[in-house]
């Protein structure tokens, strides 16, 4: 039986289109800036999101610290939500390597930071505090999107106090899919966005950092620094542009089937279904203590891959078809009727 794994979106497979992309990619030494594919990616990316330049990272993780680091000095703050993955999921990097200081805040709902809690955490300027020099926003957010008219208000408090405005758009292109609004009406606003490949478009590997040319040369540095400087990775930002070019419009398949598996599952009475499961590619589902085993055990029988635990985050992507929901509907349902 084909494996159906629900953890996540990044544990996508390169399709056979992809991988022929991947080998046919025109290579060189992207140190030197002369890997041709890498220069078409971050190029087609400024462009995407009508910023000046781009840089291409191994990782998210990478991407987002880059943004970071680039944006504050040792000694300076960001502003972030507690549950934000930059803060919360990125290992604390942007302390331990770049010497920020992360201020979180309680969101009010998936993504939203309360615009007075905010302006309330930016440090006056007094010795005896960190200097606060940017706000970090991700979208989407527990697979919620962040609405634009909530994005305006925050650049325009980060214009008026002169904090830079980041975001951290792993799952942006969900966000677009899900709202109809084009990419650069939901990124103007921001000085840097991250943008991942490996996720929900199927990528095998990277993320690219888009901003201002002053932003991206900075960004340049640190990357080698950080030891994400690739020689010949025009193999991986080829598979990226085909990922860009080719699997944005079918992430709504992702989430027609996260919402077809969210209405069955709230519909047996054990489970617990948050409000927001479906909105786009994830599901969380809160299952009894004493069910938790057996319910795993169901599931690798059928050959599906569920998170562990008691609160579970379903996330649907490429390779889950409408048969590997069915059989993921069918396992919740014997399992608890």
């Amino acid at each position: 039986m084909k494996k159906i794994d629900l953890r996540s979106d990044t544990v996508t497979l390169p399709s056979p289109d992809m991988k022929d992309a991947m080998m046919s990619a025109p290579l060189g030494d992207d140190v030197y800036g002369e890997d041709p594919t890498v220069n078409q990616l971050e190029s087609y990316c400024a462009a995407l999101l009508n910023k000046e330049a781009a840089i291409f990272a191994p990782s998210g993780t990478q991407s987002n610290l880059l943004g970071l680091m680039s944006h504050c000095e040792r000694g300076d703050e960001y502003i972030v939500g507690q549950d934000a993955h930059t803060y919360k999921y990125e290992g604390g990097g942007a302390a331990v390597l770049g010497s920020i200081q992360p201020q979180p805040l309680e969101y009010q709902a998936p993504g939203i930071i309360p615009i007075e809690k905010i302006k309330a955490a930016i440090k006056p300027k007094d010795n005896h505090f960190a200097r606060t020099r940017l706000v970090c926003l991700e979208n989407t957010q527990a697979g919620v999107c962040v609405p634009s008219d909530y994005t305006s208000q925050i650049a325009d408090l980060c214009k008026t106090e002169g904090l830079a405005f980041h975001l951290d758009g792993a799952r942006l292109f969900n966000a677009v899919v899900a709202t109809g609004e084009s990419i650069e009406s939901m990124t103007h606003t921001f000085d840097s966005v991250s943008l991942c490949l490996s996720k929900g478009l199927g990528a095998p590997a990277g993320s690219v950092l888009v901003g201002s040319k002053t932003l991206i040369e900075k960004a340049r540095r640190w990357r080698k620094v950080l030891g994400g400087a690739m020689r010949q990775s025009g193999m991986l930002a080829g598979a990226g542009l085909y990922a860009l070019q080719n699997n944005i419009e079918r992430l709504a398949d992702d989430h027609r089937r996260a919402k077809s598996l969210a209405d069955a599952l709230r519909k047996i009475g054990a489970l617990t279904v948050s409000e927001h499961s479906g909105v786009t590619n994830m599901v969380f589902v809160n299952v009894p203590t004493e069910k938790v085993a057996q319910l795993q055990l169901s599931a690798q029988e059928k050959n599906i891959v569920l998170p562990e635990g008691e609160s579970l985050r379903l996330v649907t992507h490429l390779d889950i078809d409408d048969n590997a929901i069915e059989k993921v509907i069918n396992v919740f349902t014997k399992t608890f009727n």
